[in-house]
């Protein structure tokens, strides 16, 4: 009996810990919820107390940008965008506009504007050159055999819509950005992604400028 009276006692004593943890994962699953429409409103208005700029500024409203020299934000992963703002603020991935940028801002606002970027609808560019469109072609779906390039279809997707969490929606992106992208990785400048570097290295300008310019028309 005293023995079942101390297992019970036991018990007794463990249910209000088991009860606590529940409680705190509750909480930690309620403070890393994304909130887009937070994340809208950082994009429009930004932080003017912190010296955020708004991002629409760069990228344009909704994260359709009009300029190649800022991407397209607009549908792209909201994990990819997560990644992307860490990386800047941490300066894994250095960019003097960027950076400071990323570092006044908190984990909770990263998240909330990758929800918000995530339900916009891409206004994809288009591809300009005909004459290396084929080419382009080849690399994106079949890669370069000969380099020991894969496809870039293998990761991204036929369309270029990427995988959530995994791989980023690339179609539709401006094609001078998507190069200035991979030659930034093949010339180490670009570091926070040791597959794209290594696939980059083997890349020629010529192939680098016919697959991104044949990305932007991939739908």
């Amino acid at each position: 009996m005293n023995r079942i009276a101390k297992l019970l006692a036991v018990v007794a004593l463990a249910l209000p810990a088991t009860a606590m943890t529940g409680l705190a994962s509750a909480a930690e699953q309620a403070a890393v919820k994304a909130d887009p429409a937070k994340g809208e409103t950082l994009f429009s208005q930004g932080a003017p107390d912190r010296n955020v700029a708004a991002c629409l500024s760069c990228h344009g409203a909704g994260g359709n940008s009009g300029a190649a020299v800022n991407p397209k934000l607009a549908a792209q992963h909201p994990e990819y965008i997560d990644k992307q703002l860490k990386d800047f603020k941490t300066k894994v991935r250095n960019n003097p506009i960027m950076t400071p940028i990323a570092a006044q801002l908190t984990d909770q606002e990263m998240r909330d504007l990758g929800a918000y970027l995530g339900k916009q609808a891409l206004k994809p560019a288009t591809a300009k050159n005909k004459d290396t469109i084929e080419q382009g072609q080849k690399i994106y779906r079949g890669g370069i055999a000969a380099k020991g390039v894969p496809a870039c279809a293998a990761c991204h997707g036929p369309t270029g819509a990427g995988i959530p969490a995994q791989y980023p929606r690339i179609g539709g992106q401006f094609s001078e950005y998507t190069e200035a992208q991979l030659v930034a990785f093949r010339q180490g400048n670009r570091k926070n992604n040791p597959v794209m570097t290594a696939i980059a290295a083997k890349m020629s300008d010529a192939e680098i400028k016919a697959v991104a310019d044949y990305v932007a028309g991939v739908r």
